[in-house]
């Protein structure tokens, strides 16, 4: 099927012709004619899938279909609830893109940077708003936004809006809102805290899963490399002088780690960013479109990218391995999971994969090759002073079992798939 099958407008079929996009995913074909028919949605979609435009396009339709709308000041008919400043960016962006032969206006509102701009757009008028529930509220406490004209709530990526706290904030938001109004519920997983939360907001849904319940990108290849914790750094330098051809995504579960972790990359001559929570906006901005562009081949993050792929650790949570794997194999390109899987992290990977359904290769590594410094592996139980490091909490010195993943995300492979 194609898009123009869809019942889509000849506007948007021209902003996806555009885009280079002729052949709908699997989301896109499930949540367009449903939401297009005015339905409630529950879909459950791994990132990378195309779920925006699964939205945008039929809420864009449905817009511009209304009677003639006067677009008051502060007051959108469009409402997108996401987790992070980034998807909130990104979900803007879409907006435009497949908007761009419409007249539909959007504001984005998020935290992080100084809140007059926001007002200043929502004053010029507003159709639609992508916001973190943080600071949506904090414009709706000032006055500064009308909820009362929204017909249409997205919930995106929910799951890691649950994940982040926002549970409060998101009823909060729900309280103000217009009773009558279309409910859509995005997810990469259908946990029992989405399911809850979708009883009690959407009405007779439809529900669509594009995948396995928690199933993971069919295009990324996972790997295991069992290593002393204490060796991680030197073996991921390794990995990504060595072995590396495409961009890679680090993933650490602390802000402090991924500073320090992109300091010791550089001192190793790898071209690298960091990203997370206490850089500027401007900061992070830069750095992932340094990354996007190709000016730095390694791009180290929290969950700011995804849900944070450990290098010091294997997610507490094995659904969490679902969105960490998102960030590669997107749009029909391949990629890799690389971790480095420490002993004590052994149950968390089993776990892992009784998510995935299979075993992950576990691949050996020639550690002759490998160029380890005294600070890069643990020290002999006992060992201390002169030049040796206390040993890690948890650490054998025996050989080594399984140990924390790295996600080492790559997105290998040049050819995109014309896909939304």
């Amino acid at each position: 099927m194609f898009f123009d099958q869809l019942g889509l407008s000849a506007e948007l079929l021209r902003a996806v012709s555009d885009l280079g996009y002729d052949t709908p995913t699997p989301i896109q074909l499930g949540a367009i004619p449903p939401v297009l028919a005015g339905r409630d949605l529950l879909a459950a979609a791994q990132t990378g899938t195309g779920k925006t435009a699964g939205f945008a396009l039929p809420l864009l339709q449905r817009l511009s279909a209304e009677n003639p709308h006067p677009r008051g000041p502060r007051a959108p008919r469009v409402l997108v609830l996401v987790p992070t400043r980034e998807l909130a960016a990104q979900v803007g962006e879409s907006f435009d893109d497949y908007g761009r032969h419409l007249h539909q206006r959007t504001v984005l509102i998020f935290g992080g940077v100084s809140p007059r701009p926001q007002v200043d757009a929502l004053r010029q008028g507003v159709d639609i708003v992508v916001a973190t529930p943080g600071r949506l509220l904090d414009h709706f406490a000032e006055r500064a936004i009308d909820l009362s004209q929204v017909r249409y709530l997205v919930l995106d990526e929910a799951d890691r809006m649950l994940d982040m706290g926002f549970i409060r904030d998101i009823r909060r938001v729900l309280a103000v809102l217009p009773k009558k109004r279309q409910n859509l519920l995005f997810s990469a997983t259908f946990s029992d805290e989405i399911r809850t939360l979708a009883t009690g907001l959407l009405h007779v849904p439809i529900t669509i899963e594009v995948a396995a319940r928690n199933a993971p990108a069919e295009l990324v290849e996972h790997r295991v490399h069992l290593v002393e914790q204490g060796e991680k750094r030197a073996v991921l330098s390794h990995l990504l002088r060595e072995v590396a051809s495409g961009q890679t995504l680090v993933f650490t579960r602390t802000k402090h780690g991924a500073n320090r972790l992109a300091e010791q990359l550089a001192r190793d001559g790898i071209q690298c960013a960091a990203i997370h929570g206490n850089k500027s906006q401007s900061a992070r901005t830069r750095a992932l479109a340094e990354f996007k562009e190709f000016k730095v081949q390694v791009l180290v993050a929290t969950d700011i990218a995804a849900r944070g792929l450990d290098i010091v650790e294997l997610p507490h949570v094995p659904e969490d391995y679902v969105h960490r794997i998102g960030r590669t194999g997107r749009a029909g390109c391949a990629g890799q999971a690389l971790s480095l899987v420490a002993s004590e992290e052994r149950d968390r990977l089993r776990a892992i994969e009784r998510v995935l359904g299979r075993k992950i290769d576990v691949q050996p590594l020639d550690r002759s090759a490998i160029s380890f410094q005294p600070s890069d592996r643990p020290a002999p139980a006992g060992a201390r002073g002169q030049g040796q490091h206390p040993p890690a909490h948890g650490h054998r010195t025996a050989a080594p079992q399984a140990r924390a993943p790295h996600r080492d995300r790559r997105h290998a492979g040049s050819h995109r798939a014309r896909r939304a």
